[in-house]
């Protein structure tokens, strides 16, 4: 019954402005002036190496072999003291390019401020601004509901820290990752389910930012005919002219890459942070402090509390779940681990301290207004004043744009790119993720049932919850954080992970099976099935716990049955020896 009103409540709350969780990110702009291709070669050394590759590593039919080589170390970041050129290397043209190539040391800008100025410009906008808010409404106290926003990011901030570690040790991106543990076909698999979640979601943010600028117009242009409905279209010539603006205003910083993005970050974070506190400034004094907000008590009885904590616990991990497969993409520009350590660390305290702005102000609406004003859109109207509405089309605009941009677009693009390295780039991926962000029609996505964001957030948590458990499991149990950089750019059945076929059968059955129990819940909330059994239900509240975990395990015992635990592969010598 919770998870009902729940389901109700959100989708009716974020109308227009439904999150993008998350992540994602971006590989390296194309443009050789600004990202130049491979390491300088100022202090090379070439080494004789015998590399063994061990039957567990590649395809079953072939033995043990030894072969001799000459490769020079690679630096791996910029404290390295040796460098070579990626380009020396025998790589596959069909899985490598400038932008899928690991990033060398000029290419690791990204220091701690950085990173965590990332992290502010995706927490702040406008879905995160109604999370505590939703809960209270639901029942919670004020504290109950801020303090399961933090402790979902907590949790979060694990994998994410995690994830990041490969990002930044071989400067790889997420698809380039994803090649280590499914296999270098195989990785299309999830980077692909990565891919259609942020575009979905690319095509919902844009439509916000759009309708911000709707919102915001003159009242006679808003009531004008032209914001009458379009029966084929859908929505009204008006509405969708202001998406389409605000569509292009993110194509231009999209084009620039990812130093682009990088600019916009660090520079939104500080602005972003300002205009936050005028609004939570304007609404202590109008209201006479916070009185309201903090006399509102828990409606609930100790089962109801636990009852509607854990699908918003699943619900608030779904919000940065996206984010938290396709970290690399931003890890791998980090200076060093200490940077990107650092600047995620933050992630639960922006979220805890924004969450706490959406709730103060929301309440405070109640004694300025005598009515609760959940929508900063509708809030910044009813300010009104000419400098308010200036303030309040560049503050939601560029909230908007810092976390799309960098939650939606870099992860969709870089997949493109892994796909078909030939055809795309990464700005020819990220036209294309745009594009498809229209054709979502994201208009049409919001007046679906009412149950669609708690069913969204909940169900493709379920996608992506496997995939970050298969790939931490590879990564630090079976790996031992030892990959072969020159193996994940090579499809010759002799590569380490080549497997079968260019797929691991282990990984792939582990991300197959461990999303099968969570269908019939989804089946349910989209109207599907009628009813379904209790334990169902637990597993879909859990979704992103159940099959995280579910899925490590299970590939963790496939693969021990197949021999990898039995010889992990030997230390690149592209490697640097501390990392």
């Amino acid at each position: 019954m919770v998870s009902q009103s729940l389901s109700s409540h959100l989708h009716l709350t974020l109308r227009h402005r439904l999150p993008s969780p998350i992540p994602s990110i971006t590989t390296i702009n194309s443009k050789r002036k600004h990202f130049p291709t491979g390491f300088s070669t100022s202090t090379t050394t070439t080494t004789k190496l015998d590399v063994t590759l061990y039957p567990s590593q590649s395809k079953s039919c072939f033995p043990a072999r030894k072969y001799s080589t000459s490769l020079v170390p690679m630096a791996a970041s910029s404290h390295s003291t040796n460098d070579t050129n990626f380009d020396e290397l025998e790589t596959d043209p069909t899985l490598t390019n400038d932008d899928l190539k690991p990033t060398n040391p000029g290419q690791r800008t990204f220091s701690w401020w950085e990173m965590a100025s990332l992290w502010i410009g995706l927490v702040v906008g406008v879905p995160s601004y109604y999370l505590a808010g939703s809960l209270v409404e639901l029942g919670m106290a004020w504290w109950q509901g801020i303090a399961t926003v933090v402790a979902a990011n907590i949790m979060l901030l694990v994998p994410l820290v995690l994830t990041g570690h490969p990002g930044t040790r071989y400067g790889i991106s997420f698809p380039v990752l994803a090649r280590s543990c499914f296999g270098i076909r195989g990785a299309h698999v999830p980077t692909l389910l990565r891919a259609l979640v942020g575009c979905g979601w690319y095509g919902i943010e844009t439509w916000i930012g759009g309708e911000a600028i709707f919102f915001l117009l003159p009242k006679f242009i808003r009531e004008s005919s032209w914001s009458q409905p379009v029966p084929w279209l859908g929505t009204s010539s008006l509405e969708f002219a202001c998406f389409i603006v605000f569509w292009l205003a993110q194509l231009t910083i999209v084009w620039k890459g990812m130093d682009g993005i990088r600019q916009l970050e660090k520079y939104a974070a500080p602005i972003l942070i300002a205009l936050t506190s005028c609004l939570l400034a304007w609404a202590y004094i109008k209201a006479g402090g916070f009185g309201y907000m903090l006399s509102l008590s828990s409606r609930l009885s100790p089962p109801e509390f636990w009852v509607l904590f854990f699908p918003s616990l699943t619900a608030n991990i779904s919000f940065w779940a996206t984010l938290a497969l396709n970290i690399p993409d931003f890890t791998r520009y980090a200076k060093a681990q200490t940077d990107q350590v650092i600047g995620q660390v933050g992630l639960p305290i922006f979220m805890g301290a924004f969450t706490f702005v959406g709730l103060a102000v929301t309440c405070s609406t109640k004694v300025i207004f005598g009515r609760v004003i959940s929508s900063p859109i509708e809030l910044l109207e009813q300010i009104g004043g000419h400098t308010t509405m200036i303030l309040a089309i560049i503050g939601i605009s560029l909230a908007t744009i810092t976390t799309n941009i960098a939650a939606n677009v870099v992860a969709p693009a870089n997949a493109l790119v892994n796909l078909s390295p030939s055809k795309f780039t990464f700005r020819r991926g990220a036209l294309l993720t745009a594009l498809l962000g229209i054709a979502f029609q994201p208009w049409r996505l919001l007046q679906s049932s009412e149950s669609f964001v708690y069913t969204w957030l909940v169900g493709y948590s379920a996608l992506l919850g496997p995939i970050g458990g298969i790939i931490l499991a590879d990564y630090y149990l079976i790996q031992s954080k030892n990959l072969s950089i020159k193996d994940l750019y090579t499809s010759s059945p002799q590569g380490a992970y080549f497997y079968t076929g260019g797929y691991n059968l282990a990984a792939m059955t582990a991300l197959l099976v461990g999303i099968l129990p969570v269908m019939p819940g989804l089946l349910q909330k989209v109207g599907i099935l009628s009813t379904i059994s209790d334990t169902f239900v637990v597993i879909y509240n859990n979704a992103w716990f159940f099959s995280f975990f579910f899925s490590g395990f299970l590939y963790l015992i496939l693969s021990s049955l197949v021999g990898r635990f039995k010889k992990s592969p030997p230390r690149d010598p592209l490697l640097r020896s501390s990392t």
